[in-house]
């Protein structure tokens, strides 16, 4: 496969119903690696969870070896994640301090996503839209066990995480390892957008749009639609190498 390079573009909005932004992320191309991080909503700190996160993976030093770095990952990951509940023991009134965390990381062209919590990463192929994570809460464990959506939808706990950075003892991160192909683009976004724009709705901007005007149009169509969270929309690009 010829050398292989990677274009990325990310942008975060505070929406129009909170009054903080507990969304962050990393856009770290010389690095080949790409964070969202969403503080759990209503819970104190939230953004102090998601910074944490994101400075712990700015400060990653790769290794030439992908399976090395992603032990590294999750080392730092296990650190974020012990200060987040000292944290909370003293400053958190029992409450959970905590974040999602959805990471790519790629080496030539072979990727390993990983997440905890319901932040989202997607895989867009020759036109084709193919959600990679499996959202960590609920309403994936209702689907499980058989339950309607429609049911579903009236659980007002189907929403409520079951994982996250911060939110355990023990840090639980799913990961897959795949290969990318020239072109494909990923989508990495917190349920900022996925509240308010359709998996259908994304695959047809990410087809008709270059990857950073569709970022914004993303981003406009989310705030458009109510914005009621802080919405992270970050995309990056495989793309062929040029001498």
């Amino acid at each position: 496969m010829p050398s292989t390079s990677w274009l990325s573009y990310g942008r975060t909005h505070i929406g129009k119903i909170r009054s903080i932004n507990q969304d962050a992320f990393a856009n770290i191309p010389e690095k080949s690696l790409w964070v969202v991080a969403d503080g759990m909503g209503g819970h104190k700190d939230g953004d102090f969870a998601s910074r944490a996160i994101v400075k712990a993976m700015q400060d990653l030093e790769p290794t030439k070896y992908i399976g090395a770095t992603v032990k590294r990952i999750y080392q730092q990951l296990h650190h974020v994640n012990q200060h987040l509940l000292d944290h909370a023991a003293v400053h958190g009134e029992n409450d959970v301090i905590g974040s999602t965390v959805a990471i790519l990381l790629a080496h030539r062209h072979h990727c390993v996503t990983m997440w905890s919590g319901d932040s989202r990463i997607y895989l867009f192929r020759r036109g084709i839209l193919k959600q990679i994570t499996r959202d960590h809460n609920n309403e994936s464990k209702l689907l499980a066990d058989g339950y309607s959506m429609e049911e579903i939808k009236q659980n007002p706990y189907a929403q409520t995480l079951t994982h996250a950075i911060g939110g355990e003892s023990e840090v639980f991160l799913d990961a897959q390892a795949l290969e990318a192909c020239h072109d494909d683009i990923f989508l990495l976004c917190s349920d900022g957008l996925t509240k308010e724009v359709a998996d259908s709705e994304i695959e047809d901007i990410l087809g008709q749009a270059p990857y950073r005007q569709a970022v914004d149009l993303l981003m406009d169509l989310a705030l458009l639609r109510g914005g009621r969270d802080n919405i992270t929309v970050l995309v990056v690009k495989c793309c062929r190498q040029t001498a």
